[in-house]
């Protein structure tokens, strides 16, 4: 499957007896999945079964769409009820003369609600369906070329990732290499610390140095925080590869990452190490905000 990105725009229009139809889709990152849509006035029925759709094609991602619609034709028919007219005209006329005000006139009475009755041209069943229909093949059209547009951006975000992801392993392999956490050097750098200690210090407990000693060494060891590290690289890789709906496992594997680089800085012995896992906090920060897009 192909890796997605969370963003993405697509638009289609189209005719359909006697309307214009339009198509607007936008996506943007979001936890889940999360579709809104925008429908004139009658055509809300429409909305369950677009949803639907949608959600067989999207995984994550808040997606507005919007149905913008046009009637072609303007046939409207005006039809004046006389029989109110007629009612409304006589019982104006009468107040008007027990008060002695001048007659109304004829178009202030068409201005009463429900003298003159205007109404559009409506569809039958049969046309109307044919509509509908063309409303949500035009949206699933619309649909596929979000799709693909997310799928092209997410294969550039995948190149992205590979590329952060080849550099967390080179400085982890740096790390690894870093003459400064070899035992040897570790064993000197606290035999030195020692030495110091024993030259200064009176009535020292030399089995309580010991002890002290073999914690030291084993807090400043990073071989797991390395080892975990390589392990994670694999792994997001092989994500990168499956492809489909892996977002929130790649943004559970960033986490990661991030809690080792901290504790090989805290554990770092030499400054040369820190700078190692100082570059590696920039890496890894760079490949969570990415993952920040991926479906």
């Amino acid at each position: 499957m192909a890796l997605a990105s969370m963003t993405g725009f697509a638009r289609t229009q189209g005719s359909a007896g006697a309307w214009n139809w339009a198509w607007e889709l936008k996506s943007v990152n979001g936890k889940g999945l999360d579709i809104r849509l925008r429908l004139p006035g009658g055509w809300e029925g429409l909305e369950i079964g677009l949803k639907q759709v949608a959600g067989r094609a999207l995984a994550r991602g808040n997606v507005n769409a919007t149905l913008s619609m046009t009637r072609t034709d303007s046939a409207v028919s005006v039809r004046v009820n006389e029989d109110m007219l007629r009612a409304v005209a006589a019982s104006v006329s009468t107040v008007a003369a027990g008060l002695g005000a001048p007659p109304v006139h004829l178009e202030s009475l068409l201005n009463i609600k429900g003298v003159i009755e205007i109404t559009e041209a409506e569809d039958s069943e049969d046309q109307r369906r044919i509509v509908e229909a063309a409303i949500i093949a035009g949206f699933e059209t619309a649909l596929a070329d979000l799709v693909t547009m997310r799928a092209q951006e997410g294969a550039a975000l995948g190149l992205v990732l590979n590329e952060r992801l080849d550099g967390i392993a080179a400085l982890t392999a740096r790390a690894e290499a870093n003459p400064t956490r070899q035992p040897e050097a570790i064993r000197a750098k606290l035999a030195e610390q020692i030495r110091v200690l024993t030259e200064t210090a009176v009535n020292f407990d030399s089995d309580r140095l010991h002890q002290e000693a073999l914690l030291i060494a084993a807090k400043v060891d990073v071989r797991e925080e390395l080892d975990r590290l390589v392990a994670h690289v694999a792994a997001a890789r092989a994500m990168l590869g499956e492809g489909g709906a892996v977002g929130r496992k790649l943004d559970f594997l960033a986490q990661e990452f991030n809690r080792e680089t901290n504790t090989l800085c805290s554990k770092a012995n030499d400054v040369s190490l820190t700078a190692i896992g100082l570059e590696l906090k920039g890496l890894v920060e760079q490949f969570r905000e990415q993952v920040q897009n991926i479906e």
